[in-house]
């Protein structure tokens, strides 16, 4: 059964408050809200949620969205303008239109989103690491490839900016100011954009002889993207023709919060792109990365003359071309996410020189059974690999511990005395989350490659 979004239970007594107007405006735009259900404040993880009145089954339906009420290019007071100059909005991105649909509407005191955007006043709750201090990133960060990803996050934006946007607000002064449509608004967009996007699933075009999927630009859906994040999720997002619905996918007991799910995420992309981590141990979906360059450190190591680094190096290219410059290896909680690339660089890497010269030859892999490269770089099949595969994956791990900010030691301490990591910041404890589940994975795979 389902009421009206406007007769959700409010936490905020004030009529006047954000969260009050924002579900008057879903009522009055087609938004169907279950009465089994209320958004609010307390209670839920982060700023806002959604909260269980009464107990919710499998398969009922949350809240119902038109699309008509989203926000994205194609709905914006400017689409007509934005689709007359599509060509010069292209970007790396793909989200330049979207994120001046964005500037318009949110810097737009008649806005059809006012009440919408409104819940984000200046986006003071964003704290994904970007809004961080170089100095806080490097000293809290520094191993976890955060630091590295948001530096050129921030490039790609200021080269997105001056390149695409500040030459389309030169050309229609009539609609944008300069002084209002700063670069640092910008910013602050795409970290929205990061944070609260969701993309729409593209179907696979049979005609397309690739077989390839092309993505959808990424789309603000109000209220979607009110519900928190666990791995463990209890609703998801589906996308019909005419509207979307967020839809419980196992029983909500009263009192339990809603929760929706962004992907299989790992905790450092959680808190790069949304700016919060799970607690350790609760993220099935946690890895580490160790860095193709960090494997080529633990090889070269080993060498003995000029002739030992020139085969290397030799070797070294060969599969740098030949797996398309991958640039870490991915591990999981149960084994090696990416095994069929590390079973390639291994398997040359270890290779005689006669072997290596025969496959140069020829440069033809063996037929190697899918099914049982996953089983060897599993858990279960670490211990059982070769010797020296194992040599190279354990010192690869070492030398990718050694590059953390903060000593293994102290973070498993934090983890476990709660009370003097709740004593932290909230961005000293997103750090810590992503350190310390990182590294316990890392530690499990040089106990297996021992």
């Amino acid at each position: 059964m389902a009421t009206e979004a406007k007769r959700a239970k409010l936490d905020d007594d004030s009529e006047f408050s954000p969260l009050h107007n924002f579900l008057n405006w879903c009522n009055q735009v087609g938004l169907i809200l279950s009465n089994k259900v209320h958004v609010c404040k307390e209670g839920t993880v982060a700023e806002y949620g959604m909260i269980a009145k009464d107990k919710i089954e499998e398969g009922d339906i949350l809240f119902t969205i038109p699309r008509s009420a989203l926000l994205h290019q194609g709905t914006s007071k400017i689409s007509a303008l934005l689709e007359l100059e599509k060509s010069s909005l292209a970007s790396s991105s793909g989200w330049v239109p979207l994120l001046l649909a964005l500037l318009y509407e949110y810097t737009s005191l008649q806005s059809h989103w006012q009440s919408y955007l409104s819940l984000w006043m200046d986006f003071k709750t964003l704290d994904q690491p970007m809004f961080w201090s170089e100095e806080e990133r490097e000293g809290l960060l520094r191993g976890t490839g955060i630091p590295e990803a948001v530096n050129t996050d921030l490039a790609n934006i200021q080269k997105e900016y001056t390149d695409v946007v500040l030459p389309f607000i030169a050309r229609h002064p009539d609609v944008w100011n300069r002084d209002k449509h700063t670069l640092e608004m910008y910013t602050k967009l795409v970290a929205f954009v990061m944070a609260y996007s969701f993309q729409e699933p593209q179907e696979v075009d049979e005609d397309d002889e690739k077989g390839g999927k092309t993505c959808n630009p990424p789309i603000m859906v109000p209220m979607a993207d009110m519900l928190n994040h666990v791995s463990n999720h209890n609703a998801c997002l589906e996308f019909t023709p005419n509207n979307l619905k967020m839809v419980c996918v196992r029983p909500i007991y009263k009192g339990e919060e809603v929760f929706n799910t962004y992907g299989q995420m790992a905790n450092w992309q959680l808190l790069h792109m949304y700016g919060f981590t799970e607690p350790y141990p609760s993220n099935s979906n946690d890895t580490a990365d160790i860095p193709i360059s960090v494997l080529y450190k633990s090889v070269v190591e080993g060498g003995q003359s000029n002739l030992d680094q020139q085969l290397v190096d030799e070797r070294w290219e060969m599969l740098c071309q030949m797996t398309q410059n991958r640039e870490t290896f991915v591990f999981g909680k149960q084994g090696c996410l990416t095994d069929t690339e590390l079973h390639a660089f291994l398997k040359v890497l270890c290779m005689s020189t006669e072997e290596f010269s025969e496959f140069k030859e020829n440069q033809v892999w063996e037929d190697v059974d899918e099914d049982w490269i996953s089983i060897a770089f599993s858990n279960e099949g670490l211990p059982g690999l070769k010797a020296s595969w194992k040599e190279l994956i354990h010192k690869a791990a070492h030398h990718t511990l050694r590059s953390y900010s903060v000593c293994g030691d102290s973070d498993q301490s934090l983890i476990e005395n709660k009370a003097i990591l709740a004593r932290l910041s909230r961005r000293e404890q997103n750090a810590v989350q992503v350190r310390y589940g990182q590294k316990s994975i890392l530690y499990r795979l040089m106990e297996l490659t021992k």
